[in-house]
């Protein structure tokens, strides 16, 4: 009940993102055709896809708040971590896309600078965006999202995107119009770049990846539990946002079942409270 409470939360920082990216995308694709910017316009259409995105992960949130069924015993907690995957597609898409309209820029350079009001919009939205990432990224962490925290990596790079929208335009006054060009070819590396991360990120869960860093700290946790033996096997995965954990552990042979039935009470109680995890699977068996 606690992990479907805390994805519920996290449904305000996906609402927060679209109607964010719904207004910058609005005022930078109309400045950016009237002014004319390229960069501000391939921000702007970064940002409309961005609002597919955050939809994808709103509806991720949303899905991993059903309960258990038939056809899924534990629950729907990875169309979280789908909803990461899906939203890197679209963001991958978009990068592909405005890298290929700069190159097409740059076989027809342009010579007219766009007007200082492009570079102006791209400088508050550089603020904006960093602040819907701060407050994502807060939100993310409070709630353990793993689909937020996407959101939130993308909410950084928008702001870093329109940073470097606001750098080209600005520069390009000096009479070097191609900077504009050139910071919109930046942006789709951009843009590729956080998309890959995302992805990376979503398929090593999916495939029940676990940085050994992380078990390793969960493996120290469970050796300094009282009257554990020895650890014998540990593994763990994520679905969605919530670790299991499987563990195997050896006990003294001379504790009757109750006596070690606590002990693997004792081991669930620590992991939720260190590490959050959702749950964990443990075998006891009898030292030699």
């Amino acid at each position: 009940m606690e992990r479907y409470q805390e994805l519920k939360k996290g449904e305000l920082g996906a609402w927060v993102s679209i109607i964010t990216y719904l207004m910058l995308a609005i005022i930078k694709l109309f400045i950016g055709y009237t002014y004319s910017s390229e960069a501000l316009r391939a921000d702007g259409l970064n940002n409309t896809t961005d609002i597919i995105a955050s939809i994808a992960v709103l509806i991720g949130l949303k899905i991993s708040q059903k309960p258990p069924d038939k056809d899924h015993p534990y629950g729907h907690f990875r169309a979280e971590t789908i909803a990461s995957l899906v939203a890197s597609f679209i963001i991958m898409a978009v990068g592909l896309q405005v890298l290929i309209g700069a190159g097409q820029s740059i076989l027809s350079p342009k010579q007219e600078s766009p007007d200082l009001i492009a570079a102006w919009t791209a400088l508050a939205s550089t603020l904006v965006m960093y602040g819907v990432y701060v407050f994502n990224k807060r939100l993310a962490k409070k709630v353990n999202s793993q689909a937020l925290m996407a959101a939130a990596a993308d909410n950084r790079a928008d702001a870093f995107v329109s940073i470097g929208v606001f750098v080209g335009i600005f520069a390009s006054q000096l009479g070097v119009a191609w900077l504009d060009t050139l910071t919109a070819l930046v942006i789709g590396m951009i843009i590729c770049k956080t998309a890959w991360d995302i992805f990376k990120d979503a398929s090593h869960s999916l495939t029940d990846g676990f940085h050994e860093k992380d078990l390793q700290e969960i493996k120290k946790t469970i050796e300094k539990i009282p009257d554990v033996k020895s650890l014998k096997d540990i593994k763990a995965r994520y679905l969605g946002s919530v670790i299991h954990v499987d563990v195997t552990i050896e006990v003294s042979s001379a504790l009757n079942v109750k006596e070690s039935h606590d002990i693997a009470d004792e081991i669930e109680k620590e992991l939720h409270k260190k590490y959050k995890v959702g749950k964990t699977h443990i075998h006891t068996e009898p030292s030699s």
